[in-house]
């Protein structure tokens, strides 16, 4: 059994549903209407673009290929990170830590399931290691993205108490030590949240296409299985190395507080 395929006529079916919603937001004022284009637009073009470079990828298999491809998505990764932050950390140690995070977790848990637990022969089979690295990279990105705003935009607020504590001999880690936690939690609830839901609320993308190329109900969820465990490892340990960066990055070696080091500009709460 074969997916049926989509005519330009179908997409476009479903492309009114967002011009619908466009139109709606333009009537109640939310102010959704331009995002809502301009994601619309971003999805078709990379999507498409992704296609086409798969196609070759799938057609020509090279380690050296796949591993630009993969920096690549890295990149972009680390760049959406960024640009979700309410308080960046300033320059490119704001985007290494991040990225590092992302590479260190993501990179290790797919390498550890395409290398032990699939056993794939070449193991850089793109059919395998570009989906499983991508949802990956997507959702530690997430977590990651979530925890680093928590961390950062809660030591903001909570600044003069940091201080305090460090002024009665607390070390950085001791005065932090709350925030930190409070940061992890953060960036692992998404996926938590959706482990405790799957199968119950919503059937997980993965499992949904493998039933829709025709494979076995109970193959497609072993596999979402597999993903869902190794998208919350991922997921945990980027967050808990980013977090650790952000902490190290915003302390000096004389657990002195360093907040000049976020981007605070435009923001009222700095007034």
């Amino acid at each position: 059994m074969n997916v049926k395929p989509l005519s330009p006529i179908d997409l476009a079916l479903a492309a009114s549903l967002l011009v619908l919603l466009g139109a709606l937001s333009w009537r109640l004022q939310l102010g959704l209407s331009k995002q809502l284009a301009i994601a619309a637009a971003r999805t078709t073009v990379q999507l498409l673009l992704i296609g086409q470079i798969l196609r070759l990828l799938f057609a020509h298999v090279h380690v050296g290929a796949l591993l630009l491809m993969s920096l690549v998505m890295l990149a972009a990764a680390g760049r959406e990170v960024m640009e979700r932050q309410h308080r960046p950390i300033r320059g490119l140690h704001g985007w290494l830590i991040g990225t590092g995070s992302m590479f260190i977790s993501s990179f290790t848990v797919t390498l550890l399931a395409l290398v032990v637990i699939i056993g794939n022969v070449p193991w850089y089979t793109p059919q395998y290691a570009i989906p499983l690295l991508g949802m990956l990279l997507g959702n530690t990105r997430s977590g990651v993205a979530l925890g680093k705003d928590r961390m950062t935009e809660t030591l903001w607020q909570q600044r003069h108490i940091i201080e305090q504590r460090l002024l009665l001999g607390q070390t950085a880690g001791q005065a932090v030590r709350e925030i930190r936690s409070q940061a992890i939690r953060a960036g692992m609830m998404p996926i938590i949240n959706s482990m405790a839901t799957a199968g119950l609320v919503s059937l997980p993308g993965m499992m949904t296409g493998q039933i829709l190329g025709g494979s076995s109900p109970l193959d497609a969820v072993h596999y979402q299985i597999l993903v869902m465990f190794l998208i919350c490892a991922g997921t945990g340990f980027g967050t808990v190395v980013a977090i650790l960066g952000v902490e190290r990055k915003l302390f000096d070696v004389r657990h002195r507080l360093r907040l000049d080091v976020l981007h605070s500009v435009g923001l009222s709460s700095d007034k």
